[in-house]
């Protein structure tokens, strides 16, 4: 709102430098402006809904699960490229309702998750198990997996990290491109 205030001020005083001739006109110019300045100023008062808004409301406690994990990032440590880590992360809905894991995706193809299927009850354990393979990977490394439930918040990041050494070239591999 200040800032149409003081574009309008700026034109004001740009119109206001013209010359003689067009006294007059830009009178009627900065006299509409400052009404349209006004107008603004006095809408600003009360709050316009813009048109796409979505209504929403505050989801019931009731209605919802609350994942607990003992740990949300998991680190492997340094391992050799090629090399295949899993871990599970284990879970206890602590919420009002049973808690279902609408889907899980992982942040690459390096990466696959699998989880419990059916709702887990309120007080009952479930598992997010998260493979990582190291092939074709090499420095450090982070693959997470994104939890979609009936939480609050509905989406929850699982994190893996750690570091790959690269394979040693044994001469078995070539290195660089190959001339054939």
């Amino acid at each position: 709102m200040k800032l149409q205030v003081m574009s309008a001020l700026a034109l004001s005083a740009v119109l206001a430098l013209g010359s003689c001739d067009q006294k007059s006109d830009q009178e009627a110019k900065i006299q509409a402006l400052e009404e349209k300045i006004a107008k603004l100023e006095s809408a600003s008062t009360s709050a316009v809904t813009p048109v796409n808004v979505q209504t929403t409301q505050p989801a019931d406690p009731s209605s919802l699960g609350q994942f607990e994990f003992a740990e949300m990032e998991y680190d492997f440590g340094t391992i050799r490229e090629g090399e295949v880590i899993e871990h599970v992360f284990n879970f206890t809905n602590n919420g009002q309702a049973p808690l279902v894991i609408s889907n899980i995706t992982a942040s690459c193809g390096c990466t696959s998750p699998d989880w419990t299927k059916t709702p887990v009850n309120p007080g009952e354990d479930g598992f997010v198990k998260v493979v990582f393979n190291s092939s074709a990977k090499s420095g450090s490394q982070a693959p997470t997996v994104t939890i979609q439930a009936n939480t609050s918040p509905t989406v929850t990041r699982l994190r893996m990290k750690g570091n790959v050494t690269p394979k040693l070239g044994g001469g078995a591999e070539p290195v660089g491109p190959v001339k054939r």
